[in-house]
Order: structure tokens, then C-alpha cells, then sequence
């Protein structure tokens, strides 16, 4: 029977490891136990902060749209609730979009909803 040499698989598998961690600081891209360690907290914090990002991002809309309300004499709370009540569907997303680059356009939805203070 003959022996399974293993060093080309070994090589493989580490490689990975390598490639994920280049340009980490120190023997964090150089010693592979390192590697490894600091590659999969990478990994975790990648899969934590793609729903991070959702919710920051969220937060910022709410803040874009809310600035535009107060200048038109609302606020986004009862900017929001005239949008649902108005069956107008707008998501915030394209709220804070037309608020930032059209305030015309965000007045008029405004005045259209009736949302005032």
C-alpha cells in the first residue's frame, strides 16, 4: 500500500487562508495561526455589519427626510403618517433621494399628502 503524501492539499487549504488575510498588520498576513484567526473574526464582522450597513443607512434616510419635513413646516413623523394615509408609496429611501436633490419635488409631495405641523 502506498503512502498518501498530503503536503499539495495542506498548501491549498492554507492558501486560501493567505489570500483572504493580505494586508492585515504584522503576522496577522504572515503566520498562518494568525491567519486564520484574525480571517475568520474578519468573516464575522463582515457577515455583522452587512446588516449594520441596512440599518445605518435606514437611519440616515430618517434623518435626510426629517430635515427636509422641519423646512417645510412638518415633521418626519407626521410627514410619514400623511404618506401612509395618502396611499402614496414612496419607501424612504427614495424620500431622502428626491429630498436631496429635488426640494421642489419635496415640497410638492409635502403640500400634495397635507402633512403639516
Amino acid at each position: 500500500m502506498a503512502r498518501v503524501k498530503r503536503g499539495v492539499a495542506a498548501k491549498k487549504r492554507r492558501k486560501k487562508f493567505f489570500q483572504r488575510a493580505e494586508g492585515y498588520y504584522s503576522s496577522g498576513s504572515r503566520c498562518y495561526i494568525h491567519v486564520r484567526e484574525k480571517t475568520d473574526r474578519g468573516l464575522q464582522f463582515a457577515y455583522r455589519d452587512r446588516k449594520v450597513r441596512k440599518r445605518e443607512f435606514r437611519a440616515l434616510w430618517i434623518q435626510r427626510i426629517n430635515a427636509a419635513a422641519r423646512l417645510n413646516g412638518t415633521t418626519y413623523s407626521k410627514l410619514m403618517n400623511a404618506i401612509a394615509k395618502s396611499g402614496l408609496e414612496l419607501d424612504r429611501k427614495v424620500l431622502a433621494d428626491i429630498a436631496v436633490q429635488d426640494a421642489a419635488a419635496f415640497a410638492s409631495i409635502v403640500s400634495q399628502v397635507g402633512a403639516r405641523a
